[in-house]
């Protein structure tokens, strides 16, 4: 096994994720794991995540010197990088200028973690301190424009300045397989049948009954396949609350894709306490929490209606990795907040249920490996990721039901022409936001002062890291034009060609 010690990074599960991917076993644990519990789990290699912090600073997580010396292969990443060079007398400094998404690294040294790569090609960075000076005896294997050691090695000590874990690294899968299997010589034990295997006989023997959070996405509806298995018919409850911030035609959709699986869902509408409590409130992380609060809210109503509150014992959620990581949830506990996802930081402190999230660990290209072994039809598989606040942080500002038409009518002209055109399956994501904002126009001979829309796709493979789409002119002349025509509240369409980082995909 692999053992990834987590300095709160953004990425640290992607590490495993991809390790995971190639076969092999991998735990995280916090970097201040004691050196002889490291020992008795006798790991074939040691990875150290990156991290929020700088090496520099005096209060920054660090690892003991003898980590490095155990004679295991060691991989320090971003933070971990910066760290082994800093304990061992290298210089660690603030960069002129950081280095933040698709960067070019050129290879110096041939290297086995470099084993059959190209000299020079592009990596994802995050990043605002650099390596200006390497420790005594060892030697630099990469640069770039920006970074003087983009990665180094001693012995079997290695680190990179990049994230080899991410989708936008070119190469990344090939760099990570490389010290697996030809550095630290693991072997090939672990797969997603095993995972889902032993979920299913988790939540076998947990006894009492559920309600499944479903959105129609394809988390929760992989969930609630796997639920519907594992649990007796009696024993489970799937509700889709309509808030009032889904798209249009939403709640319909769902209940028939649910049929089609031969699970029936109850729809419970909650729109009025929904935006009765936003209304007036214009900061997202506010929203977040408010909006997970009131999902608790309405489930304790729903089992009191059904009059089974004793015998409702769990909620059952879609949760993912991302969601959790970016509420600023991590092992080592030193993860920056980047927003609270309303089924994590947003939920209230004492909760009537016990949560069951068999996803927790995951990222949503894994959750469609697991639906495609329980035959969920692909439409539902490729379905885009909605937030499960809906579309309440996509409106900027205080949300409202004249917004919430307008930006509907706008999505659908956008999710229509993305289906038109054959571009649905072809990125990751892709949705409207309304801005809190107005611009002036013109139609015909008159003033149009109206909102202005931005529309973003992005390219991914697990939300960790984005970069932006380059869908053709064409396309995006035709939704403007449509877009604009038809919705008359909307004077302005921009396109979004940020990526993940510095942005993150969803605005709020």
């Amino acid at each position: 096994m692999i053992l990834i010690l987590d300095f709160g990074s953004q990425y640290t599960h992607l590490i495993s994720r991809r390790i995971r991917g190639l076969g092999v076993y991998t735990e995280i644990v916090p970097f201040h794991f004691e050196i002889e519990q490291i020992k008795r789990k006798n790991p074939a290699g040691i990875i150290l995540s990156g991290g929020p912090q700088s090496v520099y600073e005096e209060n920054s997580p660090k690892v003991s010197k003898e980590i490095l010396f155990l004679g295991i292969p060691v991989l320090g990443i971003c933070y971990g990088a910066q760290l082994i060079a800093h304990i061992l007398g290298g210089k660690v400094k603030r960069a002129n200028v950081g280095e933040y998404g698709r960067t070019r690294i050129f290879i110096s040294k041939d290297d086995p973690l470099f084993h059959d790569l190209p000299k020079t090609f592009n990596v994802w960075m995050s990043h605002g301190d650099i390596i200006s000076d390497v420790p005594d005896f060892f030697e630099k294997l990469a640069t770039t424009d920006f970074s003087p050691v983009s990665a180094f090695r001693y012995s079997n000590i290695y680190g990179v300045q990049f994230h080899p874990e991410v989708f936008h690294t070119e190469y990344g899968l090939d760099i990570i397989r490389n010290f697996v299997f030809l550095i630290c010589k693991a072997q090939k034990d672990w797969s997603i049948q095993d995972f889902l295997n032993r979920k299913i006989d988790e939540i076998k023997n947990k006894d009492g009954g559920v309600i499944c959070a479903v959105s129609g996405g394809v988390d929760s509806t992989t969930l609630a396949v796997i639920l519907s298995r594992a649990k007796r018919k009696e024993e489970l409850n799937f509700v889709l609350v309509d808030t009032g911030l889904l798209r249009k035609n939403e709640a319909e959709n769902v209940r028939k894709d649910f049929l089609s699986l031969g699970i029936e869902i109850d729809v419970v509408n909650a729109e009025e306490i929904f935006l009765s409590k936003l209304a007036g409130i214009e900061d997202p992380e506010e929203k977040r929490k408010i909006i997970g609060k009131t999902f608790i809210e309405v489930f304790e109503k729903y089992a009191e209606e059904k009059k089974r509150v004793s015998e409702i014992r769990f909620l059952a959620q879609g949760t993912l990795y991302p969601d959790v990581i970016e509420s600023g949830v991590s092992v080592s506990g030193t993860a920056h907040v980047i927003k609270t996802h309303h089924n994590v930081g947003g939920l209230p402190e004492k909760l009537g249920f016990e949560l069951l999230e068999p996803f927790r660990e995951l990222y949503k290209d894994e959750v469609r490996e697991i639906g495609k072994i329980l035959n969920i039809p692909p439409r539902i598989l490729n379905k885009h990721p909605f937030p499960g606040p809906g579309l309440a942080v996509r409106i900027m500002g205080e949300v409202t039901r004249e917004k919430l038409q307008i930006l509907r009518e706008a999505e659908f002209i956008f999710q229509n022409e993305l289906s038109k055109w054959e571009l649905y399956n072809s990125v990751w994501q892709a949705f409207c936001v309304l801005l809190n904002t107005k611009s002036t126009g013109v139609v015909g001979d008159s003033r149009r002062y109206g909102w202005v829309l931005a529309i973003r796709a992005v390219e991914s493979a697990d939300a960790m890291t984005a970069d932006w789409a380059r869908l053709p002119y064409e396309f995006l002349d035709e939704v403007a034009r449509k877009i604009v025509a038809s919705v008359p509240q909307i004077s302005r369409v921009v396109y979004d060609i940020t990526s993940k980082p510095p942005a993150t995909i969803e605005w709020e």
